[in-house]
């Protein structure tokens, strides 16, 4: 059964979490990814435990479903090969800065001339039309200029980062948006184009869309942030043996839970019913949903909930969710054997397709795995194959 992406190929010059991330969502949807690689690898091989050099836990999370050959760029004959690949590909995505594309003179109009329908796209930290432009960045720099670190400190007090790589992960899901719609706007036009994923104004998009709240009007109702998620207790609360996340939302949430609980004195309460009085005084409910769940366990308080259809769950540690019962019953969380790593665990595919669902298809590559294989499909004979190995282009 063929996935959404069949038969497009994508060349991918991406390293570390955002670019790699991206195309590994559409290596599952079905794309032939190429992962093109310098000599040393994708900084990721060496990032975290791993069984083997160059095979680290986050590089096998973030490159399935793809090949590797390796090319080196600063040479006359890496670029050739990398323009012959380029001429069998329908999309380049690259994370490199603007610049250092340039300067490999891989930049849109180089590869716009060897194929002119290439979509052809760019992400990197900030935009090219703005003063930041060029500047490095990694998911901590966009994370702080973004406003998500100082979102944080509405909780604790002073900016932190998410300990997750969020913006990373964020714009890597706009990069995969991004090189879809340039791909159907190619079916119905039979155009290429350049495509420029920055991850600053990215997040920008993604933080403000709730916590620009009042200062969307001019002048402003009221300060950037979004209340009822700067309310103290709006966090797992911690019962008589754990933890529970729960969230009643509508007034019909909040009168269930709390006829659950059994404190009818709350159910005509103002704070309850009146949904606009209720978001000026969203803290002073989660304060009093605090104190009650401290008398209950997480068992107890998960089935009258959801028997309540109040929105619960327990929290769980990341360990947990390799028994959580519903991802065990869907299969989501799978071992498998990887060739050279062994028993290795992967997380299915989220997303669901009747028809043409995507698929787990190949492990992560080891270095240049497919280097010998991709130069032959675009007319590299064994001899020339060998040439490029010895002057260091290549490897086998």
């Amino acid at each position: 059964m063929k996935s959404p992406l069949t038969g497009y190929r994508i060349l991918d010059l991406t390293s570390v979490i955002m670019g790699p991330f991206a195309t590994q969502n559409l290596g599952d949807m079905g794309a032939d990814v190429i992962k093109v690689e310098s000599p040393e690898g994708d900084l990721t091989r060496t990032i975290g435990p791993s069984r083997n050099l160059g095979m680290g836990a986050m590089y096998l999370n973030a490159n399935r479903n793809k090949r590797s050959i390796v090319l080196d760029l600063k040479q006359a004959d890496g670029r050739d090969a990398l323009l012959k690949l380029a001429q069998t590909a329908d999309v380049l995505v690259h994370s490199m800065r603007p610049q250092a594309m340039r300067r490999l003179q891989l930049d849109y109009p180089d590869l716009k001339a060897v194929k002119p329908e290439i979509i052809y796209c760019a992400c990197y930290g900030f935009g090219e039309s703005g003063p930041y432009a060029g500047r490095p960045a990694y998911d901590d720099v966009i994370q702080g200029v973004s406003g998500l670190s100082s979102i944080v400190s509405f909780i604790t007090g002073e900016p932190r980062h998410v300990p997750a790589l969020f913006a990373d992960k964020t714009s890597g899901m706009a990069v995969t948006q991004a090189v879809t719609y340039a791909l159907l706007h190619k079916e119905r036009t039979g155009e290429g184009q350049e495509v420029e994923v920055p991850m600053f104004e990215t997040m920008v998009h993604f933080n403000l869309v709730e916590h620009f709240s009042g200062a969307i009007f001019e002048p402003p109702e009221s300060n950037f942030g979004y209340a009822r998620l700067q309310a103290p207790d709006r966090r797992p609360l911690a019962t008589k043996d754990g933890h529970i996340s729960l969230m009643p939302y509508t007034t019909n949430h909040w009168q269930r839970f709390f006829k659950a609980v059994s404190r009818e004195d709350m159910l005509e309460d103002k704070r309850v019913t009146d949904p606009v009085y209720r978001a000026k005084h969203i803290a002073e409910l989660y304060a009093i949903v605090a104190k009650i769940v401290k008398n209950w366990t997480v068992s107890a308080l998960i089935e009258i909930l959801v028997e309540a259809d109040v929105p619960c769950t327990p929290v769980n540690r990341l360990e947990d969710l390799l028994d959580d019962p519903h991802l065990s019953k869907i299969g989501f969380i799978t071992e498998d054997k990887h060739p050279t790593e062994g028993k290795i665990k992967n997380t299915g595919i989220p997303i669901r397709f009747s028809k043409s669902p995507g698929a787990l298809r190949r492990h992560a590559p080891t270095l240049g795995e497919h280097s010998v294989e991709l130069l032959s499909e675009v007319g590299y004979s064994d001899a020339d194959i060998e040439a490029l190995i010895a002057k260091g282009v290549t490897v086998d």
